[in-house]
C-alpha cells in the first residue's frame, strides 16, 4: 500500500475561508463546478457560511451585489475557471463604479495547464480589468512556502474590499487533482509532468511562404521515420480543414480517429474513419505515431490512453499558439496544414489499420442493440444522429451532450456543421449560439442541451423563437456530469452543491416564449419537425449505471 499524505488542496481552501470568517464575512453564493470543489467543501466544512446555490454565474455575483449593498459586508461569489469566471464581470463592473463590497472568488487550473488547449482553461489574470480594488493571484497550494500565504492575500483582499473606497476585489486560487476532499497519494499530480519534455516546435508564421512549409515538413518527415503503425487523430476542425484531413487519411491509409467537432465523425459509414474511438480506447492496438490536426478531441479518455502508449512522434498541427498539449505528450508542432503533408506520408501497416477497422465495425453494429429503445441518454445522442434532418446544424452544449454524441453517435444524414463551444467549455449561452449558426447557415439547427445549459441562457429563447431551431433539453434535474467525477462519493456534498437539484419543467418556459413544447416519452418523439423544445426527462443515477454498463459492454466485445 502506498504512503498517502494530507490533501494540501483542502488545508489551504479552509485556510482560506478562515480567514474570511475572521475578517467577519459569512455569505456565499455559488453555482456547481469541478476545478471549485476544494473551495466549496471548505466553505461547507467551515460550518460559519451561509450558502446560496444558483445555476447562472452571473446571477450568482450579482446575488452578492445586492448582499453588499444591503449590509456593507462582502458576500463571497465562488466559481469555477473558465467562461464561469466572465460571468462575474457585470455585477464588478457595478460594485466598482458604486463602492460595493464584494470577494470574487474564483477557482483556476494550476499554471502548467495554462496555454495547453486543456480543457476549461483560459488566462484568468486581469479578467476584471481595471474594475477590483485589490487582486491577490495565489500560487496552487503545493507552490507556496506556507500557508500563511493565502491567509495573508485573504486579509489584503478583504481590507480592501471594505477600505476607505469600498469595492470588489478578486482573489484567484489554482488547484491540481484531486479536487474532492480525499487524501492524495505520492505521485498523483495534475499536469503535464512526466511527458516528453518541451515540444519540438517548427517557426510560427512562414514567411518564407511555399519553401518555408516544404522545409519545415521534410524536417518532419526525416525525424519520424517509416513508422508502420501510423495513426491520424481530428479534433476540432473547419470544413475545408476536414477535407484535407480526409484526403490525407484516404490517401496514407492511416487510421482516422474523429471527433464529434471534426466535421467527419458524423454521416455515412466511411472505410478508414474512426467514429468510435471513445469506447475503443484501450482495446485498439496503439500507435508508434499520431499526428493531430485541430484542437483537442472532446475524449479526455482517448487521448489519455494514446498519451499512455507513449508514441514515438506525436504531432500537433493546430493554429494558434497554443501547445495544445494538456498531457505532455506532444513530440512536434507543426505550422502547416494537413494538405502540406498530402502524398508524403509512409503507408501504414495493413493489420494495423484491419484491427482498428475491425474493432470499429464491430462495436457500431453492436451498437443500436445494446442501447436498445428506452429513453436514455446515449440512445438520444445515438438517435438523434441517425434521424437529424440532412439539411440541419447540430449545436451540442459542453457538458455531456457533446460527451455523449462524441461517444454514441451513429451512422446517418451528414449535419451542415457540428458546433460545440469548446474553446473554453463553458455552458454559457448555447441557445444563443444556435440561434447565430442558424443565421449564418440560413438554415435549421437542432441544439443539444441539458438543463442546466438550457436553464443559464433561458432569456435566448426569444432568440430561439426567432429561427429554425429545435432545441431538445434533456432535463436530468441537475448537473449529470458532476456524477461521473470522485466528489460523487461525498454524498453530504454531492446534492446540494454539485447535482444542484431545481425540479422545474420547461413547458411553461416554452409557451412563455411561444414556442411549440414535446415531451418525449418514447425515442421517435425527437423526431419533431420544426421549431419546438423537446424535453427529454432522465434520472442522474440511472444514466451513470447506463454509461458504465455500455462501456462495459464494448470492452467485452472487444476483449
Amino acid at each position: 500500500m502506498r504512503e498517502s499524505k494530507p490533501n494540501r488542496a483542502q488545508r489551504w481552501a479552509r485556510a482560506l475561508f478562515d480567514e474570511l470568517a475572521r475578517a467577519g464575512v459569512s455569505e456565499v453564493c455559488m453555482a456547481p463546478g469541478s476545478r471549485s470543489t476544494p473551495l466549496v467543501a471548505a466553505a461547507v466544512a467551515d460550518g460559519r457560511f451561509r450558502i446560496q446555490t444558483h445555476v447562472d454565474e452571473r446571477g450568482a455575483a450579482f446575488y452578492c451585489l445586492g448582499f453588499g449593498r444591503a449590509t456593507g459586508i462582502p458576500a463571497v461569489w465562488l466559481t469555477t475557471s473558465g467562461t464561469a469566471v466572465a460571468n462575474g464581470l457585470p455585477a464588478a463592473v457595478e460594485a466598482s463604479q458604486d463602492g460595493v463590497p464584494l470577494v470574487l472568488l474564483t477557482a483556476d487550473r494550476p499554471p502548467e495547464l495554462i496555454g495547453t488547449g486543456a480543457n476549461q482553461t483560459i488566462r484568468q489574470e486581469g479578467i476584471f480589468g481595471s474594475y477590483p480594488r485589490h487582486t491577490e493571484f495565489l500560487p496552487a497550494p503545493e507552490d507556496a512556502d506556507s500557508i500563511d500565504v493565502v491567509r495573508r492575500a485573504v486579509d489584503r483582499a478583504v481590507q480592501a474590499a471594505t477600505g476607505e473606497w469600498p469595492g470588489p476585489v478578486h482573489i484567484n486560487a489554482p488547484f491540481r487533482k484531486p479536487l474532492e476532499p480525499t487524501e492524495v497519494l505520492p505521485g498523483d499530480r495534475e499536469g503535464n509532468v512526466g511527458g516528453p519534455g518541451e515540444t519540438a516546435h517548427a517557426s510560427g508564421e512562414h514567411a518564407g511562404g511555399a519553401e518555408a512549409v516544404g522545409s519545415e515538413v521534410s524536417a518532419f518527415l526525416r525525424t519520424m521515420g517509416s513508422p508502420a503503425r501510423g495513426l491520424l487523430l481530428a479534433g476540432r476542425l473547419r470544413p475545408a480543414e476536414a477535407a484535407a484531413v480526409q484526403a490525407l487519411a484516404d490517401s496514407s491509409g492511416w487510421p482516422l480517429v474523429a471527433d464529434i467537432c471534426s466535421q467527419l465523425r458524423m454521416g455515412p459509414v466511411r472505410p478508414g474513419v474512426i467514429t468510435l474511438g471513445d469506447l475503443l480506447a484501450g482495446h485498439a492496438p496503439a500507435p508508434d505515431v499520431i499526428i493531430q490536426v485541430g484542437r483537442m478531441p472532446v475524449s479526455q479518455r482517448l487521448t489519455r490512453w494514446l498519451a499512455s502508449a507513449e508514441p514515438s512522434v506525436w504531432a500537433v498541427l493546430a493554429d494558434g499558439t497554443e501547445r495544445i498539449d494538456p498531457h505532455g505528450a506532444a513530440t512536434h508542432r507543426l505550422s502547416v496544414s494537413a494538405a502540406a503533408l498530402q502524398g508524403k506520408l509512409p503507408a501504414c501497416d495493413e493489420a494495423f489499420a484491419a484491427k482498428w477497422g475491425s474493432a470499429e465495425r464491430t462495436v457500431r453494429q453492436a451498437l443500436p442493440d445494446l442501447l436498445g429503445r428506452r429513453l436514455t441518454e446515449p440512445a438520444v445522442a445515438n438517435h438523434l444522429s441517425r434521424t437529424l434532418p440532412q439539411d440541419h446544424g447540430l449545436v451540442l452544449a459542453a457538458s455531456m451532450p457533446v460527451r455523449d454524441m462524441n461517444t454514441f453517435a451513429g451512422p446517418g444524414p451528414k449535419p451542415r456543421l457540428v458546433v460545440s463551444n469548446r474553446g473554453a467549455s463553458g455552458i454559457d449561452g448555447t441557445l444563443a449560439t444556435a440561434a447565430g449558426v442558424s443565421r449564418g447557415l440560413d438554415a435549421p439547427v437542432t441544439v443539444v442541451c441539458g438543463d442546466l445549459a438550457f436553464l443559464h441562457d433561458l432569456n435566448s429563447l426569444a432568440l430561439i423563437a426567432r429561427h429554425p431551431v429545435r432545441v431538445v433539453a434533456i432535463n436530468n434535474d441537475g448537473g449529470a456530469i458532476f456524477s461521473f467525477l470522485p466528489i460523487s462519493a461525498h454524498k453530504e456534498l454531492f446534492e446540494p452543491y454539485f447535482a444542484t437539484p431545481h425540479g422545474l419543467s420547461f413547458e411553461h418556459a416554452a409557451a412563455m416564449f411561444g414556442i411549440p413544447y414535446v415531451r418525449a416519452r418514447r425515442l421517435e418523439d425527437l423526431e419533431v419537425q420544426g421549431p419546438a423544445i423537446v424535453e427529454v426527462n432522465t434520472k442522474r443515477a440511472e444514466n451513470t449505471i447506463e454509461h458504465q454498463r455500455l462501456r462495459q459492454a464494448a470492452a467485452d466485445l472487444l476483449a
